[in-house]
């Protein structure tokens, strides 16, 4: 039963879905535990020590069946997570509780559990970065020819089209995909390195075999799906992999944000906007309001991944020789919340995506607005081309220029710049509506989406074929 006097972590509650969050649970992260030293124990035997498959058998048969409370009360008494776990797996199978942990220090549970559940983590990131990148691809294509206005500083700047802005937000998510891939392969096992690293306890128990300690480790890390382990540690594996996996989580916060940025700039020019539901309510107060809430929400979420990144990088910093333990808390704090940030700002990108509304009546308006400034470049090379005087030509434009922005700063309704060319008389006649037609403006966009398709979207999409597209459901 939910319990309504204590703190809520609202990346639980509110933002991050369900997988992730079963994947950084109690319950995960114990059983794991539970599971290392089964399979500690099973390669142990297999390599010579006097272990019985009873023994092994008993602890299989209780890896899921956590008595937590049990373990808490021990863990109150010995202040030590571990052992209390320990002692609580040793009561769940009295049998085996001769053996558990037999040579291990607690970072053997500890450090392997963190990277199994940092390479599992990072699989569903990777899933939720190929959904969007995907969906944007084919936001992209359907609006590929579409002329927009384009902006530098947020003033109005060369045309483009919807399309080709959409690629900009799907390259940097491809840009992350391919930092989250590299942190997937190169993450390694910690494996079984003892008290300082040196494997001094298991070449103990090996009487000096050391072939037998690298078996160990080899099979150990590939009971758990590693090919490799870190070829060398400290009582640790090195907190660089952190440092490193939360800078990519950081920069898939960068992208994000910058898209929910760009979408509220779009929905404040009321061209394009994210989902809005029928019983959605805007404001409170305001009733016709349609504020962008998922977009604001991308970027709160975005700062607080991307503020996570100082805390990593100085744990990293501070490693003291073989180990200390000042980068417990913080990492039990981090290491989760990061990935549970990033969770969300994905989920909130593949549920905008598709529901993306475009409103080319406005973006049509906008042109309007602002293309006969644009065009006087093309209307006066046609112009000359057509027998008039470039200095000339170049004068009337400018004066004529200066009056229609004039006239809409003053609160005319539109731009009257191509009426005041056409009347005036030292200005030859040309075809205007073809000179003006936006399509002219947009440069090589609509070529470039398909390009950017099928150089960097496809060979996605292709790769990740058998990935399910279900629709993500924002909770609240």
């Amino acid at each position: 039963m939910k319990d309504y006097q204590t703190y809520d972590n609202p990346l639980i509650e509110r933002y991050a879905g369900r997988k992730m969050a079963r994947l950084w649970s109690p319950q995960t992260k114990f059983s794991t535990w539970r599971r290392l030293w089964v399979a500690l124990a099973e390669a142990e035997r297999d390599l010579g020590l006097r272990i019985e498959h009873s023994q092994i058998h008993a602890m299989r048969a209780k890896v899921e069946e956590i008595d937590f409370p049990a373990a808490e009360a021990y863990e109150r008494r010995f202040r030590h997570d571990v052992m209390a776990h320990v002692h609580a797996f040793g009561d769940a199978a009295p049998e085996a509780r001769a053996i558990i942990h037999l040579g291990a220090t607690s970072c053997y549970v500890t450090d392997n559990t963190d990277l199994i559940l940092t390479r599992d983590a990072l699989a569903l990131v990777r899933d939720g970065l190929v959904r969007a990148i995907t969906s944007l691809g084919e936001f992209a294509a359907k609006w590929k020819d579409l002329p927009c206005l384009g902006y530098t500083h947020f003033q109005p700047a060369q045309l483009v089209t919807v399309g080709k802005r959409a690629t900009l937000w799907c390259y940097e998510l491809i840009m992350d995909l391919g930092e989250v891939e590299r942190r997937l392969a190169d993450l390694r096992f910690l494996g079984v390195k003892g008290t300082t690293g040196t494997q001094a306890s298991f070449l103990a128990l090996f009487n000096g075999d050391h072939e037998k300690v690298r078996q160990l480790d080899a099979r150990v890390a590939a009971a758990f799906g590693f090919d490799h382990t870190y070829p060398v540690s400290g009582q640790t594996y090195s907190r660089k992999v952190d440092s490193l996996t939360v800078a990519s989580l950081a920069s898939i916060a960068e992208s994000a944000h910058r898209f929910g940025m760009d979408l509220r700039l779009l929905a404040h020019e009321r061209e394009v906007e994210e989902p809005f539901e029928s019983e959605q309510i805007g404001s409170s107060a305001m009733a016709y309001k349609r504020n962008p809430m998922r977009a604001e929400r991308m970027c709160s979420l975005a700062r607080y991944v991307m503020s996570q990144v100082p805390g990593i990088a100085d744990t990293a910093a501070t490693q003291w020789l073989e180990r200390t333990l000042d980068d417990s808390a913080i990492r039990r704090l981090i290491l989760p919340q990061a990935f549970l940030g990033v969770d969300a700002l994905l989920a909130l990108y593949n549920n905008v995506i598709p529901g993306l509304v475009v409103h080319p009546p406005v973006i049509a308006k906008h042109l309007a607005e602002q293309l006969p400034f644009m065009a006087t470049e093309n209307l006066l090379m046609a112009a000359v081309q057509a027998g008039g005087d470039r200095q000339a030509l170049h004068e009337r434009i400018r004066i004529h220029s200066m009056d229609a922005a004039a006239r809409l700063k003053a609160g005319g309704d539109s731009n009257d710049l191509i009426d005041r060319l056409k009347n005036d008389p030292a200005f030859p006649k040309l075809d205007f509506d073809d000179v003006m037609e936006p399509s002219r403006f947009t440069g090589r966009s609509s070529a470039q989406v398909d390009e950017f398709i099928e150089a960097e979207v496809e060979p996605i999409r292709k790769r990740f074929s058998g990935l399910s597209e279900d629709a993500v459901e924002i909770r609240v």
